[in-house]
């Protein structure tokens, strides 16, 4: 679990949607980051779901639904 203390995301608030795409994979990696603390365990999976068609299409999923998230957040960008 990442440290109570921890602030990282003060905003869903972007200038452009690079931003907000951005801003969506760091909360993709933050979500992993907070389910799976143990980082040498994370490296030691990184190979398997690397190499994995769906799991990297799991992860382009989580990262859709994160953008949108945020897109909503800037009002789409009007």
């Amino acid at each position: 679990m990442l440290d109570q203390k921890e602030v990282w995301l003060n905003t869903l608030k972007t200038s452009t949607p690079q931003e907000g795409f951005e801003l969506a994979i760091k909360l993709s990696r933050m979500g992993v980051k907070s389910t799976q603390p143990n980082i040498e365990i994370l490296k030691s999976l990184r190979p398997k779901y690397a190499n994995d068609a769906l799991g990297l299409t799991t992860a382009s999923q989580v990262i859709a639904l994160n953008f949108q998230t945020v897109s909503a957040a800037n009002n789409y960008w009007k």
